[in-house]
């Protein structure tokens, strides 16, 4: 009988930093807020200074004697912390490892599909890993598997280098691509492109439809024309002279 799985039950993560009544020594080291030194004096004091000036006493350095806090506001203090940890994150680039196989007897058609799809793989700025595959007698004939990697690389030379020459492990054989670093600067700056446009508001683009309406505005409605008048007026003839020939 399989044992049932028993839930985690640790505590969630405490902050670690010591601030105010949680600095249990008797004398810190106390810096300023604006980095002045104002030297070591009681735990209790350096409360009090915090208090007064509605700022939290921090320990910036617990493991010196006797520590060193300062006075700040720790609630901006940590949201400041968090952004600049953030922005590191957003500027950071997280490289990926794909991997492309391929069969040594591959056919034109199927070799061109993988080739864009390392070509795809190598604009994203992630490091392609090419397989080749061998099978049965195949594997008598490495040279083979070689060229065609040889050949793969040569058609992305402008977006790879290559990171690892190619390597038999039983019966694949692995060569590792990286994007070149031409690649990587244009992609830094696409990436620098398009963070701007996104950050530039969209201009208010004028309103080109108002100017026929205010044409058609302006412009009288034309008049019908008088001749459509005339056919009844020449229908109506016959008959007139019909009625006084027989008045007559």
């Amino acid at each position: 009988m399989p044992v049932p799985r028993r839930f985690d039950r640790k505590p969630p993560e405490r902050d670690s930093t010591r601030i105010n009544e949680r600095i249990r020594v008797s004398e810190v080291r106390l810096v300023d807020e604006d980095g002045s030194q104002i030297g070591v004096i009681k735990t209790d004091e350096a409360l009090r200074m915090a208090q007064e000036r509605d700022l939290d006493l921090v320990e910036v350095a617990p493991d010196s004697r006797p520590p060193v806090t300062r006075l700040l506001n720790y609630s901006k203090y940590k949201y400041e912390l968090e952004q600049k940890a953030k922005a590191a994150r957003k500027h950071q680039q997280q490289v990926n490892v794909r991997e492309i196989k391929l069969r040594p007897k591959i056919a034109d058609h199927d070799y061109g599909t993988k080739r864009g799809h390392v070509e795809r793989f190598l604009r994203q700025q992630n490091k392609v890993k090419v397989t080749i595959m061998f099978r049965g007698r195949e594997q008598a004939h490495p040279e083979r598997g070689r060229a065609l990697l040889q050949r793969l690389f040569e058609d992305v030379a402008e977006l790879a280098i290559i990171e690892s020459h190619p390597q038999q492990e039983g019966r694949n054989m692995h060569m590792m691509l990286a994007p070149s670093r031409e690649s990587a600067a244009k992609a830094r700056e696409e990436r620098a492109r398009s963070e701007a446009s996104e950050d530039t508001p969209a201009s208010e683009a004028p309103a080109p439809a108002d100017a026929p309406a205010a044409a058609a505005e302006s412009d009288p409605a034309p008049e019908a024309p008088a001749e459509a008048t005339a056919p009844a007026a020449a229908a109506e003839a016959p008959g007139d002279t019909e009625a006084a020939a027989s008045e007559s």
